[in-house]
């Protein structure tokens, strides 16, 4: 499937096929797959929490408002980030680069993040939305549906995932065969109305 096609099918499906099972070989290239998204610096901030243990999907479907997509669904990845990533070796992030690269990126990344909590804050949420994006066209292109979720209590998944005190949920994206189509679009907005030409009107 052509990216633009791809762009234009992806639809948030509610139900899936609860019998069917991806390959290891699928789930590996949809993560690979969503490993290539971009990240300020090549921080690479993203964690991908893949939720395989049945019981623990259950008590996370609790978690989240009982949507049957979270135990439906052939695969559940929790979006997750490090919010230090940016100073846990950051070498490794350009350990192919020349030195001269190296020299310059290391202490900017220190001086972008250091003390900047929201900004740390921000950029892992750009991070995990984007990959959310990926992995969504990535499943569309591999003849799978997808479902971004923000709809579940944060602090109680968190604590059932072992979340890292230095780590943030994002989103969920489930993935898998639907079994019945999404609803037809709600209703797009205008370009027009979405889209400024250089800067917002005063008025």
């Amino acid at each position: 499937m052509e990216t633009r096609q791809a762009i234009a099918a992806r639809r948030a499906v509610k139900q899936y096929d609860p019998k069917h099972t991806m390959s290891e070989d699928e789930i590996r290239e949809i993560l690979s797959l969503a490993m290539l998204s971009p990240t300020a610096f090549n921080i690479q901030n993203w964690r991908f929490v893949v939720v395989r243990d049945q019981d623990l999907r259950r008590r996370i479907r609790v978690a989240a408002w009982d949507q049957a997509q979270v135990t439906d669904a052939s695969l559940l990845i929790i979006l997750c980030a490090d919010l230090k990533a940016w100073e846990k070796q950051p070498q490794r992030y350009w350990r192919n680069a020349p030195r001269e690269v190296q020299d310059f990126i290391l202490p900017a990344i220190d001086h972008y993040y250091r003390g900047k909590e929201q900004v740390q804050r921000d950029e892992a949420m750009r991070s995990c939305g984007i990959a959310a994006q990926t992995l969504m066209l990535a499943a569309k292109d591999m003849g799978y549906d997808s479902c971004p979720m923000d709809g579940f209590d944060f602090a109680q998944v968190g604590r059932l995932i072992n979340l890292p005190e230095d780590h943030v949920i994002a989103l969920f994206v489930v993935i898998g065969k639907a079994v019945q189509p999404a609803l037809p679009r709600g209703g797009q907005l205008p370009l027009q109305e979405v889209v400024v030409e250089d800067a917002f009107s005063q008025e």
